[in-house]
């Protein structure tokens, strides 16, 4: 896109929140929703405290046993992935995104989880990184630098799609700005605001085709 005059030359995702439905896939695998979110809110905050890349399965493990659960879940979670789904209107939006922007992934996971999820989503990304791939897990800046880096943008220029309020101050910090797609309704606590935050993804082509000079 080489000479775009659009205000975004691509736009990030965050993969496991922001566009795939995870949350279903492991209130399935806990058996019992309320546990399985307490297992995948665990999970996060492990996640986003992490720092340096550890192996995945080790964090969602740790989460589970932290929660009284049975460690072996992380295996059951890792054997049932391709059992996730987008939200209902991911793959729309994010079509109609790729008409106006590259798009690309930061997730924290590993490259095979990374690539497996991505293809569900059933639109090709032009780039995709991992915690794996970048050595560290958001919201450090390694993983949001490995993507403009592929990229070749500046961060003003990269729009970052939040599906959680860690990932606000995460890219925020390196100066990309931050479309926070809320969808479970999650408090923001102690974060920046986002330019835009929304329920659903079916706002973000329009935002872009107004934002786009």
């Amino acid at each position: 896109m080489t000479g775009n005059p659009a205000r975004y030359g691509a736009v990030l995702f965050d993969l496991l929140t922001a566009v795939i439905d995870s949350w279903t896939l492991w209130n399935h695998v806990a058996g019992d929703d309320a546990v399985g979110q307490r297992w995948r809110a665990r999970y996060l905050r492990l996640t986003y405290g992490a720092g340096s890349y550890v192996p995945y399965e080790t964090l969602v493990a740790r989460a589970a046993s932290d929660e009284g659960l049975n460690p072996a879940l992380a295996a059951k979670l890792v054997a049932e992935w391709d059992q996730l789904r987008p939200w209902p209107e991911a793959r729309g939006a994010l079509d109609d995104v790729r008409r106006q922007a590259r798009i690309g992934v930061v997730t924290n996971c590993s490259d095979e989880l990374g690539a497996r999820a991505a293809a569900l989503v059933g639109v090709p990304f032009d780039i995709l990184v991992t915690a794996e791939s970048a050595g560290a897990y958001k919201p450090r800046a390694a993983p949001y630098q490995a993507a403009l880096a592929q990229l070749g943008l500046p961060a003003q220029r990269v729009l970052f799609v939040a599906g959680s309020p860690h990932d606000i101050p995460g890219a925020g910090a390196i100066g990309m700005p931050v479309w926070w797609h809320n969808r479970i309704g999650m408090p923001r606590e102690h974060t920046p605001a986002p330019i835009a935050e929304h329920r659903t993804l079916t706002a973000l082509p329009d935002y872009l085709t107004t934002n786009s000079a």
